[in-house]
């Protein structure tokens, strides 16, 4: 048997004990990417409102995420920086105040359980305060979000991908 040493598991690191790890396998990058997430207790909305608001560097990808997500039925909700990308494009969505912009804001409405999902990537003080804020009520209102683009995208690959899912064996994938 293993000895402890001073209350250490000797498997197990103290940095490790209070850390999860999940694994998705799948034929796909989408269908591995959701059964992570599912093993990491994440919900996928099948619909409702997206939240978008981002970066500056990210506004250029914005497009094709907000697409595919219309496409699975979600109707957006933005910033104004955002929405106005959006709106060039020929994209429909609701402006809504940043939180120091005054209220009703978008923290007012995941509050409000008014929002279902939220894609919020940011750079500078001001925006990430913010987003500290708008995090902190998703959180406590189990609403789903990513903070980057790329993260977005992912999360819509899983989304689209069905709900049948398969089992591997580890043994059998090597």
């Amino acid at each position: 048997p293993f000895i402890k040493f001073q209350g250490v598991d000797p498997i197990l690191g103290p940095e490790m004990k209070s850390t999860g790890e999940v694994m998705g396998v799948g034929k796909t990058f989408a269908e591995a990417y959701k059964k992570s997430q599912l093993g990491a207790s994440v919900d996928f909305p099948s619909s409702g409102t997206v939240f978008i608001s981002v970066r500056e560097a990210d506004k250029k990808s914005v497009e094709e995420v907000a697409k595919m997500l219309i496409k699975q039925g979600f109707k957006i909700c933005s910033t104004r920086g955002t929405a106005r990308v959006l709106s060039a494009t020929g994209i429909e969505c609701e402006i809504v105040k940043k939180v120091r912009e005054g209220r009703p804001h978008i923290v007012d409405m995941i509050k409000n359980k008014q929002v279902d999902l939220i894609i919020n990537t940011t750079e500078g003080k001001k925006a990430i305060e913010d987003s500290f804020e708008i995090r902190r009520e998703a959180l406590q209102g189990k609403v789903t979000y990513t903070t980057t683009i790329t993260g977005a995208w992912a999360l819509c690959q899983a989304m689209r991908h069905s709900d049948k899912e398969e089992v591997y064996r580890l043994q059998d994938l090597h």
